[in-house]
């Protein structure tokens, strides 16, 4: 064996320097790189008792840029420390009685246009709903009719630039009681966002699902970009803190989020790890998304 050929074999062995080009194309050009936007849940708050504004100056003093689910009066509280309201709640919808309800329609459509309205008086982009569960339906059916009532939604939707966000979740995590999900293959959702042809209309992308239900994370992430209005994070398996107890490498998928064009927000919705410093963690994995 020459020197050369020695060397080029260590390198495929990694031992030793690492290819300069990745071994496969990227999914998607990559983009200048931008900072990521965090936001965080209720979650992150679980053994926290300080006032919702005393959470306002420590989510200032880290970094983070937003809120999920704030209700209406906290929204000018928030305000007053630079966080934006990332995404609110008002579709009528519920985990068990989502948009596949046919007959739920007229008063989610109801629901939805009283949603929007409080999205633009608060200055938020984003309303969640939910496709539900199935309880028999078949998925083709639960489409059809989720596919209606955004139909009937449109108009209202792109005339005021409220995102309807849907969010996926896992269905085999019998802890996390969503066994029965509708909406738990991103080929499901992709298909009724296709046929209802609006920019108003996209998912919640919630990495923690995404990943137990699907896995290839990154690649998943930049193939459906384009219908993607928000983001989740959570460590996996534990739903705890995103760092390196968890099978995710979050570093990694925080650089393919900061290149890949995206300019939502990423939201944490992990649960501090008992024995944790909630507001350690914070600042842990904020640090870990920042890159």
């Amino acid at each position: 064996m020459t020197a050369t050929s020695g060397l080029a074999l260590a390198g495929q062995r990694g031992q030793g320097a690492a290819p300069t080009t990745p071994p496969y194309p990227p999914v998607v050009p990559p983009q200048p790189r931008q900072k990521i936007k965090q936001s965080v849940m209720n979650s992150v708050w679980r053994g926290v008792d300080n006032s919702f504004e005393d959470k306002c100056k420590i989510l200032q003093r880290i970094g983070f840029k937003g809120i999920d689910l704030p209700t209406a009066q906290q929204v000018p509280i928030m305000k007053q420390y630079g966080l934006s309201p990332t995404m609110m709640t008002g579709t009528g919808t519920t985990m068990q009685n989502g948009f596949m309800r046919k007959e739920l329609h007229d008063a989610q459509e109801a629901a939805c246009r009283a949603g929007i309205d409080s999205c633009v008086a608060a200055g938020c982009a984003n309303l969640i709903g939910f496709a539900g569960e199935k309880r028999g339906m078949s998925p083709a059916e639960a489409a059809d009719n989720t596919v209606a009532i955004f139909s009937r939604l449109k108009d209202y939707a792109e005339l005021k630039n409220v995102n309807i966000c849907l969010e996926i979740t896992n269905s085999k995590v019998t802890a996390d009681a969503r066994t029965d999900m509708a909406f738990d293959r991103l080929a499901w959702g992709l298909d009724v966002f296709k046929r209802v042809k609006s920019p108003r209309f996209k998912m919640v992308f919630d990495m923690y699902h995404v990943q137990i239900m699907e896995g290839d994370l990154a690649r998943n992430l930049l193939e459906t970009l384009p219908y993607i209005c928000h983001m989740h994070v959570a460590g996996v398996p534990s739903r705890g803190e995103i760092d390196e107890t968890q099978e995710v490498n979050w570093r990694f998928i925080a650089n393919a989020i900061a290149t890949s064009g995206y300019t939502g927000y990423v939201a944490h919705e992990w649960y501090p790890t008992p024995g944790h410093d909630p507001i350690k963690s914070l600042e842990q994995c904020f640090a870990i998304l920042d890159v």
